[in-house]
């Protein structure tokens, strides 16, 4: 039975400088397949027009580059691209791209579907198969800053992981990917022009703040009470808000880098002044911004957008204690470019 071929974006510089030394080649070889598959965005070894045609025959017969296919594209009348992004094994994930008069934003997917169960969510109605590598989500970013590029004549600007999927539980992958975005040999990208959005994993975002990263943090709130919140994301039952805050804390004191907390405001739901009052009350415990997110109901349930009115109540009580409070306007309606967990926002 044949082997499966291992993909060979799995592989770190110095692992191919070693291939090819073991195969009586250069070690300096390895350093330009590195830059072909990286800095380049290679999707076959046929493009690697300055590697001699045996090597390429070579790495063919040990390797594959499961690179993404983009399967469609849609574009919104507001500038808003959405793509439909194909993987090597057939499955599908989303991807963003979202303008500005200023910059362009990714909005990317970190799993194929969500093992969390947001009752908001359209991707929690699917069930996780598998993570994302760090292949697949590096190949989301590189096929929007090429459409940065031929659409709006810049290269993308920020990245927002707030696509499919809980990137906290594709922690590792996640890394990866942004480790090669952000390096001169990757993207070059700045980590602080990527934001990782969780749904709250208290340990993880210690992780994170050990880990010393670099990139920007935004936490799915939408309530500060621990049974409304239960009931808009149910597996916050066993995260409760204390230790949620206690791992914000954790973070800013390592980071000193401000949260953001992303909110939607619902009918019914959290509306309220008690509410309202929470939030206040939970913000004044590590520096934050938030930002108060237009939904777009997937169905004519229980969750929908709440009025100006209440909007308005939140924005006055955050602005008296002196937190920065953003609206973000859903994108993309004409093309359903609902981004992940939430409606399309910028970063």
């Amino acid at each position: 039975m044949q082997m499966e071929k291992k993909d060979i974006r799995a592989l770190s510089k110095e692992q191919l400088r070693n291939f090819f030394v073991e195969n009586g080649d250069k070690a300096f070889r390895g350093n330009q397949v590195y830059e072909w598959l990286w800095s380049k965005g290679a999707h076959s070894f046929e493009d690697m027009t300055n590697v001699a045609k045996a090597t390429r025959s070579m790495l063919e017969n040990n390797f594959v580059i499961n690179h993404i296919k983009v399967d469609t594209m849609q574009k919104s009348s507001d500038g808003t691209v959405k793509n439909a992004v194909r993987l090597h094994d057939g499955l599908v994930v989303e991807s963003v791209l979202i303008p500005t008069e200023t910059r362009t934003t990714a909005c990317v997917s970190s799993q194929v579907g969500c093992s969390l169960d947001c009752n908001f969510c359209a991707t929690a109605r699917l069930k996780r198969m598998r993570n994302l590598e760090p292949g697949e989500i590096y190949d989301q970013v590189l096929a929007i800053d090429k459409e940065s590029r031929l659409y709006y004549n810049h290269p993308l600007s920020n990245i927002v992981f707030m696509g499919m999927g809980e990137p906290l539980m594709n922690y590792n992958n996640v890394i990866k990917a942004i480790d090669m975005i952000t390096s001169e040999e990757g993207l070059g990208m700045s980590p602080k022009r990527i934001m990782v959005s969780t749904s709250g994993i208290p340990k993880m975002i210690k992780k994170m703040a050990d880990d010393d990263v670099k990139f920007k943090l935004a936490v799915s709130l939408h309530s500060a009470i621990d049974e409304t919140r239960a009931r808009i994301m149910p597996f916050s039952k066993n995260f409760p808000l204390k230790d949620l805050r206690e791992a914000l804390e954790y973070w800013y004191k390592k980071t000193k880098s401000k949260v953001s907390y992303e909110y939607v405001v619902w009918k019914g739901i959290n509306d309220d002044k008690a509410s309202v009052d929470a939030l206040v009350k939970f913000c004044k415990y590590v520096p934050c911004k938030v930002n108060l997110i237009e939904y777009n109901p997937i169905d004519d349930g229980e969750f929908q957008q709440a009025s100006e009115e209440s909007i308005m109540a939140y924005i006055k009580a955050l602005e008296n204690i002196g937190v920065v409070v953003k609206v973000r306007r859903s994108r993309g309606k004409d093309i359903d470019a609902a981004c992940g967990q939430l409606a399309n926002k910028e970063a």
